[in-house]
């Protein structure tokens, strides 16, 4: 076969009807891990940002006249926030570690576990330091009112309406 060239076969993933991407599983494990690393980059920021402030707090001259609860609140909101942090970069790490060992599905699989539970430690920094502020600011429930507002929207936003969805996709089925 003159000017024939050779294709060198593909697998095709089987995907819905509704997916149109025809991935082979490397191009697919490549897309999730490049789409999960987007999404870390804007959370890690956030959070990195939260830690910062956190960090930064004990030392300006109003924590002096925190209460109690207000300085155990913030240790509570300290120590979350690193762990939100430590769970947001986990799978960067990861990734370094496991770089071109054919390990990019169970990467994909363990980033992911560790970018929900570090958006719910997200969650709950952030609304631990609205409570601090909030009662610095405005003591007793106007605190308690914002804060569990907040904590609403969080949750709502980032858990409770995309599992909703999630459901009533499943019910409906593919396509």
């Amino acid at each position: 076969m003159r000017g024939s060239v050779s294709v060198p076969y593909r697998e095709v993933m089987p995907v819905a009807p509704a997916d149109t991407r025809n991935e082979t599983p490397d191009e697919r494990e490549d897309r999730r891990l490049i789409e999960l690393l987007q999404e870390l980059r804007v959370a890690g920021l956030g959070v990195q940002v939260l830690f910062g402030f956190l960090l930064a707090l004990p030392f300006t001259t109003r924590f002096g006249s925190a209460s109690s609860w207000q300085r155990h609140l913030y240790e509570a909101t300290l120590i979350i926030a690193a762990i939100a942090t430590a769970l947001l970069l986990g799978p960067v790490a990861y990734h370094r570690m496991v770089f071109r060992r054919q390990m990019k599905h169970d990467l994909v699989r363990a980033a992911n576990v560790m970018a929900i539970a570090g958006l719910a430690a997200v969650g709950l920094a952030i609304t631990g330091a609205v409570l601090l502020v909030t009662s610095f600011v405005e003591p007793g429930a106007p605190a308690i009112i914002i804060t569990t507002a907040m904590a609403g929207l969080y949750a709502g936003l980032w858990f409770v309406l995309p599992l909703v969805r999630r459901g009533q996709q499943e019910q409906r089925g593919p396509g």
